[in-house]
């Protein structure tokens, strides 16, 4: 039986994922040190007292010295530079796994620069998260219940594979499988799109309301906070996920366009049949999600 416990874990960005990692597996008795690496002394000095990490490095050689693990949960637009940082000071057993939103860029930035070290690669994105941000927002349960995506490169081995979904599932995720491409597929649909149609939306209230979207603000009912809440959410992590996922999201783009300008002829055509069937169609749509 594979040993999953980790003596020394590194965690490269300990924000709200990589600090609610920490905990899980802290709370799980599976990460007895925890090391925490990021751009903001502040925040992780905030880790440290809230006990997300034991200690703190500015020096990723000593940091990954005799590291079990370590996880990459920066901003998807520094994998690339990241990567190119810690394969000098790999150690041949550590493992090697990221929470990146996307995941074709993550594979191909491995395959660039981390060479000998590709079968202890384990790309992986846990779909959980929160407008909050920083290592303050981290919490234990984040992930229980949530989906986790494992996209194992040709190199990954089985073993390594293995250990990262025992990880996962001691936070409590439900682990799946697929393509680096179909997960960035799905997700310029599910998620990724979403967050534009919200920045969007902000912007767009911006403009119709003389400069003062409090005043259009106040008026808004439950539905319209629950959906421009996700607005909240990083600028720069968003700004890396859409350049990254940018063919898959753009395709999402225009697909929801075109359905923007179906309900906009049946308006101009007042026809209240048409309209009338595609919300049900939407309804039926969405009774089906919550069965799941």
């Amino acid at each position: 039986m594979t040993d999953t416990s980790l003596k020394k874990l590194v965690i490269i960005g300990v924000g709200l994922i990589g600090g609610s990692f920490a905990l899980a597996l802290r709370n799980a008795k599976i990460a007895k040190h925890i090391v925490g690496v990021g751009r903001s002394q502040k925040n992780l000095q905030l880790a440290l007292e809230l006990g997300i990490i034991d200690t703190v490095s500015d020096d990723l050689a000593t940091a990954l010295q005799q590291a079990d693990a370590v996880l990459l949960a920066m901003p998807v637009g520094q994998t690339t530079n990241i990567m190119a940082q810690i394969v000098p000071h790999l150690e041949n057993g550590t493992i090697i796994t990221d929470v990146g939103s996307t995941k074709q860029d993550v594979a191909a930035a491995a395959q660039k620069h981390l060479g000998q070290h590709l079968k202890n690669f384990v790309p992986a994105h846990p779909i959980a998260g929160s407008d909050e941000s920083g290592a303050g927002a981290a919490t234990a349960n984040l992930f229980h219940n949530k989906h986790l995506v494992l996209t194992p490169l040709d190199e990954t081995s089985s073993q390594a594979v293995q250990q990262v979904t025992s990880w996962w599932q001691h936070c409590g995720a439900q682990v799946s499988q697929m393509s680096a491409k179909k997960h960035d597929q799905i997700l310029a649909a599910t998620s990724h799109l979403p967050h534009v149609l919200a920045f969007t939306l902000m912007s767009h209230l911006r403009t119709i309301s003389d400069n003062d979207p409090d005043g259009l603000l106040r008026f808004a009912g439950k539905g319209f906070i629950d959906f421009i809440r996700i607005a909240g959410s990083s600028p720069e992590m968003w700004r890396d996920i859409c350049l990254a996922n940018r063919e898959e999201l753009l395709k999402q783009i225009n697909i929801y366009q075109q359905e923007l300008t179906c309900v906009q002829t049946m308006l101009n055509n007042n026809d209240e049949e048409a309209l009338k069937k595609a919300f049900i169609e939407a309804q039926e749509i969405k009774k089906t999600l919550d069965k799941k």
